[in-house]
Parts: C-alpha cells; sequence; structure tokens
C-alpha cells in the first residue's frame, strides 16, 4: 500500500484553506496547517522558520494572508501593512525553507490576484500579458510572487492569479447573501465593468491539479472561461435566489466605506481569461455565472 502523501498548507484555516483542506482530504492526501498557534494538527510560523519543513511533505501550498476586503477594518497604512505583510513575509518563509530542506517538497504552489493587471475596459489578459505596479494592491501582488520565487531547481513552482472566489459561505457571496435576501440586491456601479470570477469547487480542484501535473510550473489565472461584467453577476445571482436586481451600490459610496483603493477591487475590473490553464487540459465544473450561481445559492449556509 502506497504511503500517503502529506500537504503542508499555510493559511488553511482561513476561507480557501479551509475548503482545499477538505477536498485534499477527500482525494486522499493528509494534511498539515501551518498556522500561528500550533496544534496537533499544525506548526506554528516559529516552529517553520527554527526547525524548517516538517518531513516527508509532498506539496506546500501557501494562502496565507489577512483579508482584504474585512469591513470591520478601516484602510488605515497599519491595516495596510498587516494585509502586506501577511502574504510577503509567509512566501518568503515558506520560499526559504524548501530551499533550505535536505528533502524537498514536489511542488510549491502559491495564489495571488488578478488586481495585478490594470483594469481596462478593451485590453484582455492571459498569463503571457506584461504586468507592471500601478496602484497599492497590484504592486502587492508583485511582490507577493516575487517573495515565493526559488533557487532553480529547487522545486517545481506554480502561482495561481486568483478572480473573485464564489462560495456560499464566505468571501462576495457572504456579503451579498443578505441584501439579495431581501430584495435589496444590484451591481456595483458603474456596472459594466469587469469581474473575474471563479466557483470555489474548480479554485480546489485547480490547486490539486497543480499538484499532481507534474510538468506544470509557472503562472494560471485562477479565473473561470466566462468574462463577465458586474452586472452579468448581480443579474445572475438575483436570478438564482429568484429576488430583484434594483438596487445599484454607487461607487461613491464604496470609497468612502472602504477607501478608494480597496473599493477599486469591486469598482474597477479586468478583463482576465485563463489562456495557459485552458491550453494544459484543466476543465471546469463551473464554466458559465449561471451555474456557479444556482449551485451556491442551494446550498444550505453553515
Amino acid at each position: 500500500m502506497s504511503e500517503m502523501r502529506t500537504v503542508l498548507v499555510a493559511g488553511g484555516t482561513g476561507f480557501i484553506g479551509t475548503h482545499l483542506c477538505k477536498f485534499l482530504r477527500k482525494n486522499g492526501y493528509g494534511i498539515q496547517i501551518v498556522s500561528r498557534m500550533p496544534s496537533p494538527m499544525s506548526i506554528s510560523w516559529n516552529d517553520l522558520t527554527s526547525k524548517g519543513l516538517p518531513e516527508k511533505v509532498h506539496a506546500v501550498v501557501n494562502l496565507s494572508g489577512q483579508n482584504v476586503l474585512d469591513m470591520k477594518q478601516r484602510w488605515t497604512p497599519g491595516f495596510k501593512q498587516n494585509v502586506y505583510n501577511s502574504r510577503i513575509n509567509t512566501n518568503k518563509a515558506l520560499a526559504n525553507a524548501i530551499m533550505d530542506a535536505d528533502h524537498k517538497p514536489k511542488v510549491f504552489v502559491t495564489i495571488s490576484g488578478v488586481g495585478i493587471y490594470k483594469p481596462d475596459i478593451k485590453r484582455e489578459y492571459n498569463e503571457y500579458s506584461d504586468v507592471e505596479g500601478y496602484d497599492f494592491l497590484s504592486k502587492m501582488c508583485l511582490d507577493w510572487e516575487k517573495a515565493a520565487r526559488l533557487e532553480e531547481n529547487a522545486c517545481r513552482q506554480v502561482n495561481i492569479r486568483s478572480g473573485v472566489v464564489l462560495e456560499r459561505n464566505g468571501g462576495m457571496i457572504q456579503q451579498l447573501y443578505t441584501p439579495f435576501f431581501f430584495g435589496l440586491g444590484g451591481p456595483v456601479m458603474p456596472g459594466s465593468q469587469y469581474l473575474p470570477w471563479i466557483h470555489m469547487m474548480d479554485l480546489c480542484r485547480l490547486f490539486l491539479f497543480c499538484i499532481e501535473n507534474e510538468k506544470l510550473n509557472g503562472t494560471l489565472n485562477g479565473v473561470a472561461p466566462q468574462i463577465i461584467t458586474n452586472s452579468d453577476f448581480s443579474e445572475a445571482f438575483a436570478k438564482a435566489m429568484r429576488r430583484p436586481n434594483f438596487f445599484p451600490v454607487p461607487e461613491m459610496m464604496l470609497n468612502i466605506m472602504l477607501g478608494r483603493d480597496r473599493a477599486s477591487m469591486l469598482t474597477k475590473g479586468q478583463k482576465v481569461f485563463p489562456k495557459r490553464v485552458l491550453d494544459k487540459g484543466f476543465t471546469y465544473k463551473f464554466p458559465n455565472i449561471e451555474d456557479a450561481c444556482k449551485e451556491i445559492v442551494a446550498k444550505p449556509s453553515n
């Protein structure tokens, strides 16, 4: 009988991490989590730094990062620094641990965001498009990816630039569910901005695809192949919930509530296509927004 392969997941208790760990276990993998506090199922960041990687780790995945759209947090310089440090420092710590390990993992899979691409109403981006820092979030994405870089031949490496992750009990859907439920939902203005998105199940499947496909490396756009606008999403979500879609959210209100940098994640958008993902043979369970919204709405809340 073959030995169970272990995946070390940093950020394994977060929104994406919780779902990914559950999904990997279902697919026969053992899970060890890196968290702030050690426990029987996890190691602490201090342990990682002082003792290095646990033995016999097949893959390392980093999903760590302070939630940028945490509505309880004001967009202060201190919070921005936490958002930045929680991504860059953890990628650096894991990259260093991998390079120092006597028995290296087979693959290091990291996540960043489509915010690395500059919003443009005409331009379509794929994984081969040039990127440059144009605001706080895009510069952070560049540093985030750079911090994960390994020395040549350390191990295989993949980075997923994720779009908005759609799932019933977290992220954007959790915040929109109540207003739509009470008939108060609508698009974020202007509504014509692109909304790169992916269903949580497809994102988890893409991580597994990265772990198991031994010839895969480099950057992948973690977005669905269907390019939509914010209005398209709002219409599909309202239809799935059988609710109206009458109440647009003014851009100015979000700028005041979230700060302009953060609000731009909702009020601006990028036209992003997963060219390499499709070229490598990955298939989506939820390639269109109507089916994704129906599945999410049909789920019971936790």
